[in-house]
């Protein structure tokens, strides 16, 4: 056992334990200074590694050389370049200092820095400046340029380096370092504080002073191991953590340390993308230990870790039934409300992803209120987002956004470390209103996908570059994503499914999409979501409907689309409504059912224009037409107008020529060909694949030696792809219509001012029955 009181004056000094270097640059920099050599020195580093410490190193060494020293710190949350104004009105520069409540001038501000170095020797020391924000950062350089030859010496501390000055990174310390810091001589627990710590002096003080109030039946690493606190990001792995916990769990231990500790190694293992199987049985192993051991606290933490190591979208009833053992009093009887609170939350994420919208609402109504009571700043946060979330799945974009610029500034004043992915929800409302956005988080999403590739995010990256049009790229990204996305699981997987399905689909994979599809399939009456229910995509019926019609299975495509219909207008998803009217329009013109088609494209026309979803407005006032047989005749569909043509007008080889777009079809060639040319090769019927769908019996005679068909010209090499007829007519911006994979002819883009082409049409045919 360690003695409080033997350890507290040795944590008065240990920053400065290991920080020789750092305390002979601060010397050399005041020596310089009192020769009237000033200088920016810029201390780097993380929360704890000490930079107050050497801040007030550098300040008490300014004093003992006779420098006039002036100190101030900046503060999240206060006036940006109010940091600097304190210091102004210290050294009597009170015009200055105003000058800088405003938004200031480039000649105020040299001012503002001519008067920081007039007059005597001085020092300055400005602690955690980024904490202040940009604007007090963008000063530096102005005060940087104003320092050489001058008698003043500026020090700064940050955590990020800001590219101007003499920059000093803190490195951590060592592990004998850090023991001799802490008089903590103990092999395994000193190295189990490193490790808890990560060499840092400031979590390692802290620490030590929770390990000397231990009674010798605590094993401090295991304590430890439940104590220090994770210091990553959602997704990402903190691998000192891991091992400091693998540490413990190999340690002798009751049922219920054992237990806690399990259950926590499980919950720090989301991050890992291939360890689903392992957390589930160290949660449920967990749970045994705590339910034998008669623990509620160890019990309360395993149930608590349960939620997050079975986060998965095949585990959501398991989540469920754990959220509810601790909302219906197991929390509370522990004594654990922040605990009873999580699960709350986690009910509304469970309820969400089964489609139970209407409960999941009430749960998070609930969960809203005990966060009030309780004075939950990150809880009020989380609802904010979710509020977001159900607004852009409600069409009411605006109110999304306002809740997004609400939780960056929120979340920036408390310190929510999740605060930029929460506000993302604000980015994906943006995009069912503006394509601009796409290139912006195609090039966020890149880096974030090479940082973390056991999570697919390359899948959001992919979903983009589709809708760009970089479909090469799309197309590498599906095929190297595939195989391993169909084996995993995890927190993004299902979004990830969706994703390659719009990939899929846009590119008409047909193997791909039947892949998907079974893959999709079990989740048919989900909902969609994302981060904890900060995203919603929409049903799952929806995008098994896009599956389905990409792999040619119409039918089914059509009670997947009529499925996700029901489910939209139930849950008011009128966002999801809107898009899946759309698709389900193309599909059925695709079968023959005009009528039906026009009420639904009608529909989904109307709500995009109530919402305000311009993408979507854009492709469905796009000028699209179909022109399809019916019998003896051929049914041109325009919008809403329908024109019937008879064939003796050469309809069929009309359709045949422009589904082969930009390629040379001799006379012959369209003859025998008929109405397959260049397309029946979609409907997946192996007789019809080839050049321009020719019949199967000619190319075969084009694949025999010496022989050349008559007529048949050869096409040059940039002619020599044939071109399909979904290729031909598709774009990106379809992309928030899901549109199937179609087998008719449309042409996109009539020029400005012409005429509908069904009214157009049916006055060609009425003047030549006339001049007969």
């Amino acid at each position: 056992m360690v003695d409080r009181q033997a350890v507290a004056p040795t944590l008065t000094t240990m920053e400065l334990v290991g920080r020789d270097r750092e305390k002979a640059e601060i010397c050399e920099l005041l020596d310089r200074t009192a020769a009237g050599e000033g200088r920016l020195l810029v201390v780097v580093g993380p929360a704890g590694a000490g930079k107050t410490a050497l801040a007030e190193y550098a300040a008490a060494q300014g004093k003992s050389r006779g420098l006039e020293v002036v100190r101030a710190a900046g503060v999240r949350g206060q006036p940006a370049r109010l940091v600097w104004m304190q210091v102004l009105e210290d050294l009597g520069a009170a015009d200055a200092a105003r000058a800088l409540l405003v938004e200031p001038a480039v000649a105020e501000l040299d001012a503002a820095a001519r008067a920081l170095i007039r007059g005597t020797r001085r020092l300055v020391v400005l602690d955690d400046l980024d904490a202040a924000g940009a604007e007090a950062l963008a000063v530096l350089p102005v005060v940087a340029g104003r320092l050489a030859g001058s008698g003043t010496a500026v020090v700064v501390t940050v955590t990020e380096p800001p590219g101007v000055g003499r920059e000093m990174s803190l490195r951590s310390l060592t592990e004998e370092q850090l023991g001799t810091a802490v008089a903590e001589h103990r092999p395994a627990v000193r190295h189990a504080l490193w490790l808890a710590s990560r060499g840092l002096p400031g979590p390692a003080r802290e620490l030590a002073v929770e390990l000397a109030g231990l009674t010798d039946q605590d094993d401090p690493v295991v304590e430890l191991a439940l104590r220090a606190p994770s210091q990553t990001a959602f997704l990402d792995v903190d691998p000192n953590l891991l091992s400091l916990l693998e540490e413990a769990a190999a340690r002798p231990a009751d049922d219920a340390p054992r237990s806690r500790v399990l259950a926590r190694l499980a919950r720090e293992l989301l991050g890992d993308a291939t360890a689903a199987n392992r957390r589930r049985a160290l949660v449920d192993e967990a749970l045994d230990l705590a339910r034998r051991s008669g623990d509620w606290q160890a019990l309360v933490e395993a149930l608590g870790a349960r939620l997050y190591a079975l986060w998965d979208p095949s585990a959501a009833h398991d989540r469920l039934v754990a959220a509810a053992e601790l909302v219906g009093g197991l929390a509370r009887r522990a004594g654990d409300g922040e605990r009873e609170r999580d699960a709350m939350f986690w009910r509304f994420v469970a309820l969400m992803e089964l489609g139970r919208v209407s409960e999941a609402e009430t749960e998070l109504s609930a969960y809203q209120r005990a966060a009030e009571r309780a004075g939950d700043s990150s809880g009020r946060i989380m609802v904010m987002a979710r509020h977001a979330m159900l607004a852009t799945m409600r069409g009411r974009f605006d109110e999304a956004e306002r809740l997004a610029a609400e939780i960056a500034e929120y979340g920036r004043r408390i310190g929510h470390p999740d605060t930029q992915n929460l506000t993302g929800v604000g980015s994906w409302s943006q995009r069912f209103r503006n394509k601009a956005v796409w290139p912006r988080a195609l090039e966020m999403l890149r880096p974030i996908a090479r940082r973390r590739p056991g999570h697919f995010f390359d899948a959001d990256v992919a979903e983009i570059e589709v809708m760009l049009g970089h479909t090469a790229e799309a197309a590498a990204t599906l095929e190297r994503l595939l195989p391993k996305v169909l084996v995993a699981s995890g927190p993004r997987w299902l979004s990830v499914v969706v994703e390659l399905t719009t990939v899929a689909t846009q590119l008409g994979d047909a193997t791909a999409a039947e892949q998907l599809y079974g893959a999709l399939l079990p989740y048919e009456g989900r909902l969609v979501i994302r981060a904890g229910a900060v995203i919603e995509f929409g049903p799952a019926s929806h995008y098994l409907g896009m599956l389905a019609a990409t792999a040619g299975r119409l039918a089914d495509a059509g009670a997947h689309f009529e499925r996700a219909i029901a489910f939209e207008e139930q849950t008011g998803g009128l966002t999801m409504l809107a898009i899946t009217s759309a698709a389900y329009a193309d599909l059925l013109d695709q079968i023959g059912e005009p009528e039906r088609a026009a009420t639904a494209r009608t529909r989904a026309r109307t709500l995009a224009e109530r919402l305000g979803m311009a993408v979507l407005l854009e492709q469905l006032d796009s000028g699209a037409w179909s022109l399809r047989q019916d019998g003896d005749d051929w049914l041109l569909v325009a919008g809403a107008e329908t024109a019937r043509l008879r064939d003796s007008r050469g309809l069929r080889y009309l359709r045949a020529l422009v589904a082969a777009s930009g390629q040379d079809i001799p006379a012959l060639d369209l003859a025998a060909g008929g109405a397959g040319v260049g397309w029946q090769w979609r409907s997946g019927d192996p007789g019809h694949r080839g050049s321009y769908g020719v019949p199967a019996s000619h190319r075969a005679d084009r694949r025999r030696p010496g022989v050349r068909r008559p007529g048949r010209r050869r096409r040059p090499s940039h002619r020599a792809g044939s071109r399909t007829l979904s290729h031909h007519r598709r774009t990106p911006a379809s992309h928030w219509a899901r549109r199937p994979a179609a087998q008719t002819v449309r042409r996109r883009g009539a020029r400005p001012g012409s005429t509908s082409p069904v009214r157009s049409a049916s006055r060609s045919r009425r003047s030549k029955q006339s001049r007969r």
